[in-house]
């Protein structure tokens, strides 16, 4: 990574300087109940407060509550913040901040050389190291030997830091996340007032936890500021963003996909978001925001099974408002017929796919993009329908609303992926002004003279949308195969023809309702393209950017429309002589570029359940074009 100290300022202390850098990454890691994921959102909205862009990246073991103490039940939760262009929860932290043996394991070879780590020397007792299968300590040798090391005592300070309070032991360690955010929050000339004021909030009916809480933050804060640190750890002065003008928020994906789901509905003029939905990793946070928007008119419904969940919302469909279901890849499989029950009967319906790692059970908590697949031809039968994907958190809402906006004008189930990353990844939002927001309000049918429930509008093909009870209107649903106009149940040869020609159509078509690719950095044209799709988003851009930074000529196209693809999309990639598509599977878009456009895509593939590196990227960039 590129060296991100700038220059230096005099410390306030007058002791000694802090060093000014443009951005910085930090890594808190610990055991699963250590609250790291508190105390990583904490940073982080202290952070945005403070002016800085924010990328983040939070980690979660797999299981529900793995053993303490052990590698595979660390939690750990990255923020990249600072000023310039933040796409990416950074490569390498510069700090990484260790509660146990197991955290420090797991995380330390992550760190930039030369970087620092602060680790809880009260933690490394013989019986956590054990666990961390280290046979001596780390800290006695010299493993640690190519970074900074920072040893404190952080489990006696916090309960140095509560003595007096009336706490028992295990209450008052259990603010030792407090203490460690202080102590950074100092190091990086960050407030605490928005921590401590966010605390008395969530214990106001515990106000002795709250109390310790705040304790052990002041403790931390002040520790950094009184005590003398090695010479080589000093404070820092991180650079601010330069943003436009606006009010902004810190949004996660799944905030962003709730709230682009609502803002459709109401673009669309429909009384009621319905949301039914099954619990599973990583979706099921969705179904918590939107369970909190009552009064915005949405209605969640926790069904017994996936395929209850999305028949529901078929139902809700049908009865007149937005249907909304998701899952994460193992539920999409079981909803799969219902989806080509949507796709039949031709009814709006969002699908939100938040993609998990692997087969079957996966690894839950772990990010992937291996559903393109499944998306784009998992029903049985010719059951087409349009696929998009978000690629950064904020980009949810957009996402969102356009499917939205394409399942209600088009009659079609939408599906909308998203990923494990993005759900649970932040940045900052730049709040739209509703008013100018796009409005696309649906037209029910209401007219009985010439009704046909099949009948297509000449530009959309869709079919009408008419809600059950409406005078005149009556008409035949269900799964098997209807007349093209009477929606009658037929078995005529070329009926079924023209019923499966009409529902590939109207889905092609939507190609002329899209914008045309843009490329996102570069130029149409040259030696290379990089395309991506989903939340490759952030490395592919940035190491596109470095790439030609480099005088490297190479080019950045990114997919949102997936099926259809947009309608310029062959012409641009037949003007490239290479074309390289990193992905987070084995290689599903080459294979649909290929087919589609008969060239000679490669992939770059990655299935760890990480995101990929920004100089995973730059490295294959160089590779190819040395060829």
């Amino acid at each position: 990574m590129r060296d991100r100290f700038t220059s230096s300022s005099p410390d306030l202390r007058g002791v000694k300087a802090r060093e000014v850098r443009d951005s910085v990454v930090i890594r808190f890691a610990g055991d699963s109940g250590d609250g790291m994921q508190f105390t990583g959102s904490q940073f982080t909205l202290e952070a945005a407060l403070a002016g800085s862009d924010i990328a983040t990246f939070p980690d979660y073991p797999a299981e529900i509550r793995a053993p303490a103490g052990s590698t595979y039940g660390v939690s750990a939760f990255q923020i990249h913040f600072g000023g310039g262009d933040l796409t990416t929860a950074g490569d390498a932290p510069d700090v990484l901040v260790a509660l146990n043996p197991a955290a420090l394991k797991v995380s330390y070879q992550d760190l930039r050389i030369g970087g620092l780590i602060v680790v809880d020397t009260g933690a490394f007792t013989k019986r956590n190291l054990g666990k961390a299968g280290y046979e001596t300590s780390p800290l006695d040798d010299d493993t640690l030997a190519p970074y900074q090391v920072l040893k404190l005592d952080i489990t006696q300070r916090t309960l140095d830091a509560l003595e007096g309070l009336g706490l028992k032991q295990k209450d008052a360690l259990r603010s030792r996340n407090l203490w460690t955010l202080g102590l950074m929050l100092w190091m990086f000339g960050q407030d605490r007032s928005a921590t401590a004021e966010w605390v008395e909030r969530k214990f106001a009916k515990q106000p002795e936890i709250a109390r310790a809480n705040v304790a052990a933050l002041n403790a931390g804060h002040a520790f950094g500021e009184t005590v003398e640190m090695p010479m080589d750890v000093v404070g820092y002065t991180v650079a601010k963003a330069d943003v436009p003008p606006g009010i902004y928020r810190t949004v996660t994906g799944t905030e962003a996909t709730a709230w682009g789901l609502l803002a459709g509905t109401q673009a669309a003029g429909l009384p009621q978001l319905f949301f039914g939905s099954y619990p599973i990793t990583p979706a099921t946070s969705l179904l918590h925001v939107l369970a909190g928007l009552k009064s915005q008119g949405v209605l969640t419904f926790q069904a017994e099974d996936e395929i209850a969940a999305i028949c529901a919302s078929i139902g809700a469909s049908y009865s007149g408002v937005l249907g909304v279901t998701s899952s994460s890849g193992p539920g999409i499989a079981l909803k799969g017929e219902a989806m080509g029950l949507a796709v039949a009967v031709e009814l709006p319906l969002v699908i939100v796919n938040s993609q998990r790692a692997g087969p079957s059970t996966g690894m839950p908590t772990k990010a992937e993009q291996a559903d393109l697949y499944q998306a784009v031809y998992g029903r049985n039968g010719d059951a087409p329908l349009p696929v998009l994907a978000a690629a950064t958190p904020a980009d949810c809402f957009d996402v969102a609303l356009e499917a939205v906006r394409l399942a209600t004008k088009y009659m079609t189930p939408v599906v909308m992926l998203t990923d494990g990353y993005l759900a649970n990844a932040a940045e900052p939002w730049l709040v739209p002004d509703a008013d100018e927001l796009p409005r696309f309000p649906v037209q029910f049918r209401s007219e009985p003279e010439g009704f046909q429930p099949f009948r297509r509008d000449p530009h959309t093909l869709a079919r009408p949308w008419a809600i059950p009870g409406t005078p005149g209107l009556e008409h035949r649903i269900g799964g098997l195969e209807r007349d093209a106009e009477s929606g009658h149940i037929s078995y005529d040869p070329d009926n079924h023809q023209r019923m499966t020609d009409a529902r590939l159509a109207k889905v092609r078509r939507i190609a002329d309702d899209i914008p045309e690719q843009e490329i996102q950095v570069g130029t149409p044209g040259g030696a290379l393209a990089v395309v991506g799709w989903g939340s490759t988003y952030g490395p592919i851009y940035q190491a596109v950017r470095r790439a030609r930074e480099e005088g490297l000529e190479v080019s950045h196209l990114h997919l949102r429309h997936l099926n259809p693809l947009p309608r310029n999309l062959g012409d641009l990639l037949r003007s490239f002589e290479q074309i390289m598509v990193p992905e987070m599977n084995t290689g599903q878009l080459v294979t649909i570029l290929r087919s589609t456009y008969l060239v000679a895509a490669e992939g770059v593939s990655k299935v760890t359940g990480k995101p990929f590196k920004v100089s995973e990227i730059l490295d294959a960039i160089r590779t190819r074009l040395e060829r």
